[in-house]
Parts: structure tokens; sequence; C-alpha cells
């Protein structure tokens, strides 16, 4: 077997066994006490509500394109990674949105559920591109169920107090951990490399505007982390984006 895969798989089943051996990682109601819970124009907690806006208009223009250019693209792998990644970037505007106005482990399903429809599509079209076309077929197949699997089975260990965080743990983070590697083990000239680079750079940015939510909020008051991570977050996005128009062209 090729070495490159065994270090794929090392990881993958060391990121699986680390898991295992760290337990069960269950949802802390503190997570919901957000910093900024002002209210305007009726809408509770208005700027971690309206800071979703952006994902609309980034879903739909992305969802528009997508369609129009589907029969430009090689195969249905190909045609459906950016329609499901735009599908989940656009429904997010309306699970965060929904989410933030009403905070709870159940609202928080319509938040984490499309997250992971971009999450997923995104690492299957690095490995479509730089490890070959039916290993990202296979990645899209797999880990776009897993995604939303994963919010399922958190939701459910929820409910019978006993909630599991950790197979969705893994479907956000190791990609970013994953992806890297895959980078720099299949290496390939493409035009949105620099695009993957500040997706991850504004990505983590946003979490940790997220993890400093309070602290952020009582030293600019004018807005949380919180809502500042939305904002990166759609900085990411629109990277992502730009990854998906790049790789589009480069099939042409």
């Amino acid at each position: 077997m090729d070495k490159r895969w065994l270090l794929l798989i090392a990881l993958t089943l060391g990121a699986i066994i680390a898991l295992i051996a760290y337990g069960p990682i269950p949802q802390w109601l503190d997570y919901h006490n957000f910093a900024d819970q002002r209210g305007m124009w009726g809408i509770p907690n208005f700027l971690n509500v309206i800071t979703n806006v952006p994902f609309f208009f980034i879903g739909a223009y992305g969802m528009w394109r997508s369609v129009k250019n589907w029969s430009q693209r090689p195969d249905i792998t190909a045609r459906l990674i950016p329609v499901v990644l735009f599908f989940g970037i656009f429904i997010v505007s309306f699970g965060s949105g929904y989410y933030h106005w009403k905070p709870t482990n159940a609202t928080l399903v319509w938040d984490r559920l499309p997250m992971t429809l971009m999450f997923m599509p995104l690492f299957a079209l690095i490995i479509y591109d730089f490890i070959s076309k039916d290993a990202g077929k296979w990645a899209f197949l797999i880990s776009v169920p897993l995604g939303l699997f994963s919010i399922w089975y958190w939701n459910y260990t929820e409910s019978i107090g006993a909630g599991d965080l950790r197979i969705y743990a893994m479907v956000q983070f190791f990609p970013l951990v994953a992806g890297p590697l895959i980078l720099w083990l299949w290496p390939k000239k493409v035009p949105y490399l620099k695009n993957i680079i500040w997706l991850v750079v504004y990505y983590i940015l946003a979490k940790l505007f997220e993890e400093f939510d309070d602290e952020v909020f009582n030293t600019i008051f004018i807005m949380s982390g919180h809502s500042i991570k939305h904002l990166f977050g759609a900085f990411a996005l629109y990277h992502a984006s730009e990854v998906v128009w790049g790789w589009e062209k480069s099939l042409e």
C-alpha cells in the first residue's frame, strides 16, 4: 500500500481511538448563555441572529451557480459536491438564526445539521482533486451521511440523558487536520490553494472569537465574540466558494 495512505489511515485511526478513550462529550448548557442577549425590533439576541444573513447570500448565489454549471462538471460526484455545500451554507442562515433566536439543545440541532453539509463536501472536494476522483467519490458518499448521522446520534444521546458529541467533533475537526496533510502528501498546483489557506485562517479566527465571546463583548461592547464569529465564518465561506469555483474551472 502507498505509504501516504498508511499515514492518512493512521491519522484516522488515531483520532477515532483518542475519542473512544476520551469518553462521551455532553453538550454543556452554559454554551447557550451568550454574552450579547440584547434584543432589537422584536428580535431576541439580535446581533447573533442577524449576523447569519451573509450565509443566505453566499449559499443562494452558490446554489444558483453550481446548478447553472451542472453539466460542465465531469461526473455526478463533481456535480453534487458544490450543490450540497452551498445548500448547507444557505440553510445554515435559517438554522443558525433559529437557534440564536431561542438557544436550546433542541434548536442547536438545526444550527449544526447544515454545518455538516459544509464540512463534508468540502473535504470530499479536496480528496477528489488531490488524491483521485474515485477516492473523492467514496469520501463524499461516506462523509455526508456520517455528518448527518453525527447530529442524529448527538441529539439521540441527549434525549436519553447521555449526550455525546464525539462523532460531531470528528466531523468538524478531523478535516482541519487531514486536509492539510492531504495537500502535503499529494502536492498539486491548483488555482485555489490561497483560498484554502484563508478559509482555514478565518475559520480558526471564528473559533477563537466564539471561545472568547464574553471577553470580547465586555471589552468592545458593540458586538460579542459570537457575533464576530459569524462574520469571520462568512469570510471563510466566501473563500470556500472561491475554492469551488477555482476547482470547477480546473475541471474544464
